[in-house]
């Protein structure tokens, strides 16, 4: 709807919109024969900013300078690097709950606004959810302008582009694109565009409306895309070839493509030597077959297929579950629903006594259990393995799939033994091969199998030897001059 012309009939009309707010505050000023009024919301804008630049800049104005028009001769006398004007309400409303002012002229059917937004936002801190012990310190934040800066300080090229939609009918949030244009192929980034316009909710107030939006079209709980509120990940994100949203009041980040092996890497990656790195990564790939398989082969060996079992093995996990009333299925499944009941007290437990009360619960919960016969102490020792080899992944969406599918692998050995985890791992194989994520397969590099990219893969070679870009990321594969070690011999 288009502005009046009339102050007080835009300051009705505001007032209006928004219900008598108590928040919405206006003023008029008469200045050289003419009414000039602004408006603000009290609870986004400073009031410092308003009576020290915008207040002085309107009664210190010079009526002689050489401007063919009132507005001209304000918008021209306000000392502000953000002036814009408007001529709807809609688009007032918005800059106004944006932490604008809005300076409205009598007679005139357009508005300036001018950024007076007040503070509201925590400054630069260390990351919570991702433990750094060695690299940069600082995270993202929930100022968007903030966010784009902390990676803009790092990749100083013009080639950094960032592409800005609005997404939301009641909050228009800002939702950037993050990429390096002579990197990423640009179907892939029209693509990520065209998805975010189609989106039309009322709301995205996180990074994990738009991650769930664009997952929509092949349904699995594994995630294809990663989540960091990690400023130096994201950039080596870009520079490899990917491509990095930011959401308005989001201190999380999301990258994409992501594939399997995304997972089994760490942000602190890049910081330490390439053996040590290596150890790490095939010791998280070892984690995730444990934490996913354990619980479903110890119940097919010791409900169905107990041939398998060394005889002295067997003979002592006989003894073990002498007394347990309960059969093998049956006694996973109650550690297991006990173990994930402790893991979601933990994280919703104040930090001063959520580990520790965990800890003890868990401690005081298996040596009861055992001592009351209702588990035996191999369970007790299987479930804390499976649980603890969850811990070596940050990423909670890649720990939320190993539950899921761990469960299915659990009820598939319950009732068809070995033959059941067998056809239940085929499927599992089957379901990865079929993800993909801008047309990059989820099992990438290893299959379909890509020989380059395997050095950055599970296995980490040194950094002279990584010359090239992933080739399933970018066509512009050089990372590095192949004379570089001439150069420099």
């Amino acid at each position: 709807m288009k502005l009046d012309n009339s102050i007080e009939k835009i300051f009705e009309t505001l007032n209006k919109m928004n219900g008598k707010s108590s928040d919405i505050v206006t003023r008029i000023i008469e200045k050289n024969n003419k009414k000039i009024g602004y408006v603000y919301l009290e609870s986004v804008s400073s009031d410092d900013k308003i009576s020290n630049f915008l207040n002085k800049a309107i009664v210190n104005m010079d009526r002689k300078k050489p401007f063919d028009s009132f507005y001209n001769l304000i918008q021209n006398s306000i000392f502000n690097s953000k002036v814009k004007s408007c001529e709807t309400y809609e688009d007032m409303y918005y800059h106004l709950a944006s932490g604008f002012t809005a300076i409205v002229i009598d007679g005139c059917n357009k508005a300036i606004v001018v950024e007076t937004r007040q503070k509201l936002d925590r400054g630069v801190t260390e990351s919570t959810s991702e433990t750094i012990t060695r690299g940069p310190k600082d995270s993202f934040t929930e100022n968007h302008n903030m966010n784009l800066g902390l990676i803009r300080k790092r990749i100083k090229d013009p080639n950094l582009w960032y592409e800005e939609v609005k997404i939301g009918r009641r909050t228009k949030s800002k939702v950037t694109v993050a990429y390096i244009k002579d990197i990423v192929p640009n179907y892939k980034v029209k693509k990520i565009l065209n998805e975010l316009k189609k989106i039309d909710i009322d709301a995205v107030i996180d990074t994990g409306y738009i991650r769930e939006l664009l997952e929509k079209d092949q349904k699995s709980v594994f995630p294809k895309v990663i989540s960091t509120e990690r400023p130096d990940f994201a950039c080596t994100s870009l520079l490899n070839g990917k491509i990095v949203i930011l959401v308005e009041n989001s201190p999380f980040v999301i990258i994409l493509p992501a594939v399997l092996t995304d997972f089994f890497h760490s942000p602190e990656d890049n910081y330490q030597k390439p053996f040590n790195v290596s150890f790490s990564r095939i010791l998280r790939a070892i984690c995730f077959f444990l934490a996913l398989l354990t619980p479903g082969i110890y119940i097919a060996l010791m409900t169905f297929n107990h041939e398998i079992i060394p005889d002295q093995l067997l003979i002592s996990l006989a003894i073990q579950r002498e007394g347990v009333p309960f059969p093998t299925a049956i006694e996973v499944l109650l550690f297991v629903l006990t173990f994930e009941v402790l893991r979601e007290a933990d994280i919703h437990s104040p930090s001063f006594s959520g580990s520790a009360m965990n800890v003890v619960g868990a401690l005081i919960l298996g040596d009861a259990a055992v001592a009351a016969g209702i588990v035996s102490p191999i369970v007790i020792i299987i479930i804390a393995a499976t649980s603890i080899s969850e811990l070596v992944f940050y990423d909670v969406d890649i720990i939320d799939a190993i539950r899921e599918w761990r469960l299915l692998f659990i009820l598939a050995a319950t009732f068809m033994g070995l033959i059941g985890f067998v056809a239940m791992f085929i499927i599992f194989i089957a379901k990865l091969s079929s993800l993909e994520c801008l047309g990059t397969p989820y099992l990438t590099p290893f299959s379909p199998l890509n020989i380059r990219s395997l050095k950055d893969s599970i296995i980490r070679f040194s950094r002279k030897d990584l010359k090239n870009r992933p080739e399933y990321l970018t066509n512009n594969l050089k990372r590095m001059d192949d004379n570089y070690e001439k150069n420099n011999s």
